[in-house]
């Protein structure tokens, strides 16, 4: 059949894009760029603070990243820059966030959303760091800080409902972590730490890390660093009609992290402290680590970045 006339337009439109990978590696304070394979590595910034979680903002040409600093100085801070690294910039200065680990991004309202792990705070600021908010606050103080119940980790959005979910680590190995749930804008006449909206989605996990939402099929899925059996694993399960316990589809891990969600190419992407990067379809099967060894890694995110012309 011949291509119509609006065919070819759109043939003529389309963007040819590259599935890249974003990885970060925490000990060395780099961020690399790969194809999915791992191939065509690329080490894009270099000299991060401990850099923990990263978000790709293609359609403005950014990537945003957190350093988490070194806990027991509040030193963390969350940077910026191009694709390629380039015009490296501080949006979050030290100081105003303490341990600042996952952040992911609404596009819909131009929010950068974060867990600040000893803060034991969910946060948010515009795309260019103003307008500073805490919507969570799990402790506060040194004392509750000494309490891995109230760290809060991993959090991912869903805009549809306007929820934020996050996870709270818990201590180690302990079987006490938990992820819960909450609007994503205080209660009128409520305040981060008295809010009457939270929800608990999860309770008695191992150590819950990272989390990614699959929106299309309204899955969340998450890391836990904690021991077998339930630790050291990928989790996922229905946020609308949730299952007593959640699925656990991928195993042994060495202490995993950072999770990246291709949900058309139905794979998944993970990370973990060992220095490994997987991948496997989004059922689990399929497993394949196609790196190791690569030092302390953190954060990993998706993204289809258009090709160069």
């Amino acid at each position: 059949m011949p291509k119509t006339a609006l065919s070819v337009v759109k043939s003529a439109n389309a963007q040819a894009t590259t599935p890249r990978l974003f990885v970060l590696e925490l000990n060395a304070g780099n961020i690399h760029v790969m194809n999915t394979d791992g191939s065509d590595r690329k080490t894009i910034v270099t000299g991060c603070h401990l850099p923990d979680g990263i978000v790709v903002d293609v359609e403005k040409g950014h990537i945003y990243w957190t350093n988490m600093g070194i806990p027991n100085l509040n030193d963390g801070s969350i940077e910026r820059a191009d694709l390629d690294g380039k015009n490296r910039k501080v949006i979050v200065p030290v100081g105003e966030t303490h341990t600042p680990k996952q952040i992911v991004l609404d596009k819909k309202s131009g929010k950068l959303y974060w867990c600040d792990r000893e803060g034991m705070r969910v946060m948010r600021c515009n795309l260019d760091g103003s307008r500073l908010e805490t919507l969570i606050e799990a402790g506060r103080g040194d004392a509750d800080a000494r309490d891995p119940t109230k760290w809060c980790v991993g959090l991912s959005i869903d805009p549809k409902h306007r929820k934020i979910y996050w996870s709270q680590k818990g201590p180690d190995n302990a079987g006490r972590g938990a992820i819960f749930r909450a609007n994503l804008e205080i209660p009128a006449g409520q305040t981060a730490t008295n809010r009457s909206d939270i929800e608990v989605f999860f309770d008695r996990l191992p150590e819950p890390i990272d989390l990614e939402l699959d929106h299309e099929n309204r899955v969340m899925y998450w890391t836990d660093r904690g021991d077998p059996p339930r630790g050291n694993t990928v989790n996922r399960a229905s946020i609308d009609d949730k299952p007593a316990e959640p699925e656990i589809v991928v195993t042994h891990l060495m202490e995993g992290i950072g999770i990246a969600l291709d949900v058309p190419g139905d794979r998944m992407f993970v990370t973990d402290f060992a220095g490994s990067v997987y991948s496997a379809r989004l059922d689990g099967s399929g497993e394949r680590n196609f790196l190791y060894a690569q030092g302390n890694l953190t954060g990993i995110a998706y993204a289809e970045i258009p090709k160069e012309k």
